[in-house]
């Protein structure tokens, strides 16, 4: 019998709405399945005929010991995605990479830790002049965390919290705030092996006063991602696995779409390490995920 894990953590598992319906999943393919705790030292990992990483959020925290436990894991059994995509897919440094093979994102500007941002923001507000705010963010986060937006009058405030973030090690980002995701919302894309499953809509997350919603279900709905859409999130995922120089699709991946003020869709961000796929939004969509699994597992007997 196959037996496979899926990874989470203790303090984001009763947030992980994706859970319920893998576990079901399995149960129907008769798949023995575990929910195990990635930094749990007690899991025999080479007992598992292969490892699903889902909702290891806390991992954001503690990235040394989770790229290690990847790398561990990996050499003991089938981990899907494999640590290349963790390692790459959790710094939004991505944004750069897939920008320079054509896919369109937010305009972005990059700052390593010892930049001096002074020269970064002014081209960038030079650049971004129909934009009235801009939001600054590092480019390893979760949760909106360390992200903030402000008023293009706020030039200090931004400074400063550059600075801050900077000091912490921390690339940042500076995009312009697009005021679309307001009325329009994003539109997040699910894909199987660059196969488009489902999406839903989701509200803006960062307010103005610098709150953040918690993307809770009633932020999220229902919504039929059209042709245009899909396909610049396709575009995303191939490019990904360019980058990576994987010799299959990414197994799972979910690509945050908003649009433009001429209404053009471009990335805000990918989810391809352990993402809150919306699995509840459509019936199929666990089971589809644990049959590309199954591929996958074959494969790497085959490999062995």
């Amino acid at each position: 019998m196959i037996k496979l894990a899926l990874v989470t953590d203790k303090p984001n598992l009763h947030i992980d709405y994706d859970m319920p319906p893998l576990l079901e999943a399995c149960k129907q393919l008769s798949i023995n399945a575990d929910v195990c705790f990635w930094d749990d030292p007690s899991v025999d990992w080479a007992a598992y005929t292969a490892v699903l990483i889902r909702s290891p959020w806390d991992c954001i925290e503690n990235l040394a010991e989770f790229f290690a436990w990847c790398d561990k894991v990996h050499a003991l059994t089938c981990l899907l995605n494999v640590p290349s995509v963790a390692r790459w897919g959790l710094n939004k440094l991505y944004l750069k990479d897939i920008a320079a093979r054509g896919v369109p994102i937010i305009p972005s500007v990059f700052l390593a830790p010892d930049d001096a941002p002074e020269g970064y923001l002014a081209d960038f507000l030079d650049a971004n002049t129909d934009s009235h705010e801009f939001v600054v963010k590092p480019t390893i986060g979760s949760y909106s965390r360390g992200v903030k937006r402000f008023v293009r009058g706020g030039s200090q405030a931004a400074l400063a919290h550059i600075r801050a973030l900077q000091k912490r090690g921390s690339h940042v980002i500076i995009q312009p705030y697009i005021t679309t995701i307001d009325t329009y919302g994003e539109t997040d894309l699910t894909f199987f092996d660059n196969t488009f499953s489902h999406s839903i809509r989701k509200g803006a997350m960062l307010m103005a006063d610098g709150t953040v919603n918690v993307p809770t279900p009633e932020f999220r709905q229902p919504r039929e991602a059209d042709a245009e859409e899909q396909a610049v999130a396709l575009s995303a995922l191939v490019a990904s696995a360019e980058v990576l120089g994987l010799e299959l699709p990414l197994l799972y991946g979910r690509v945050d779409v908003i649009r433009d003020y001429d209404g053009r869709p471009m990335i805000m961000e990918m989810e391809i390490c352990e993402p809150s796929l919306n699995l509840p939004f459509r019936a199929d969509s666990a089971m589809n995920l644990i049959k590309g699994v199954l591929k996958r597992i074959d494969r790497h007997l085959v490999d062995l």
